[in-house]
Parts: structure tokens; C-alpha cells; sequence
């Protein structure tokens, strides 16, 4: 699987992250991968977790640049609605290096506080 894959972060945490030279997710230290989605999966996603957070971003991630290795596994806890799902999310195993970062989008909230896919993205 190639195509670009998401990960949803705060506009500070990926600031941060230019000085660093790579981003490290909360979740790399915790877990042992950060968590990311595909296209069709980043919505809910931030629906699900980030809902009603302004400052937000989509770190859009080309695989093949990763110096990381990438992993497409089940989701690592259960969805917040409780449902079970047999999609395969996108982990990366290691710090994501910048220059797979291909583009950067803002991404925030519409005024209900729910998120919608940014039209960068829309197919």
C-alpha cells in the first residue's frame, strides 16, 4: 500500500518537530508507533478523538520516504463507539523523518466543533 497516509497532530507539537529534525508522537513513547489513517479513515478518526480541538494539522505522509518502518495493522484500542472493524490502520515504528512530510494541512473544526475532509483532499 503506497498511497499517502495521514497523521493528525497539533500545530505546536509539529512546529516543534522542525527543530528536532524528526516528529516524535506521544504515542511513539507510549506505544511504540504512531498512529495514522488513510484518506478515508482520518474524519472519523478526528471526529472520534479530537472533536471541538482547534490548532490541529494532517501531516501528509509519503510511505516510501519513511526511514521508519510502516506497519498496517487493526486499530491498537477499541473505537470509541465500541464497534469492531477489520480495517488495517497505518502505524509507523519510529520517529517520522520530515522529509516524508509532503504537505501540511490546517485542520479545524467546523463551528459544531465536528471535523470535515479538508478539499485538499477530497477526490
Amino acid at each position: 500500500m503506497s498511497e499517502t497516509i495521514i497523521h493528525l497532530t497539533s500545530r505546536q507539537a509539529w512546529e516543534s518537530a522542525q527543530q528536532d529534525g524528526a516528529y516524535r508522537a506521544a504515542s511513539l513513547d507510549a506505544e511504540g508507533f504512531i498512529h495514522c489513517s488513510t484518506v478515508d479513515q482520518i474524519v472519523r478518526v478526528a471526529n472520534a478523538f479530537y472533536a471541538g480541538q482547534n490548532g490541529l494539522v494532517l501531516l501528509l505522509v509519503a510511505p516510501q520516504a519513511l526511514t521508519a518502518e510502516l506497519k498496517w495493522e487493526p486499530p491498537a484500542g477499541p473505537l470509541p463507539d465500541n464497534s469492531a472493524t477489520s480495517e488495517l490502520f497505518p502505524h509507523i515504528y519510529g520517529p517520522l523523518n520530515r522529509e516524508a512530510v509532503v504537505e501540511v494541512l490546517p485542520f479545524e473544526p467546523d463551528p459544531d466543533g465536528r471535523f470535515s475532509l479538508p478539499s485538499a483532499l477530497s477526490k
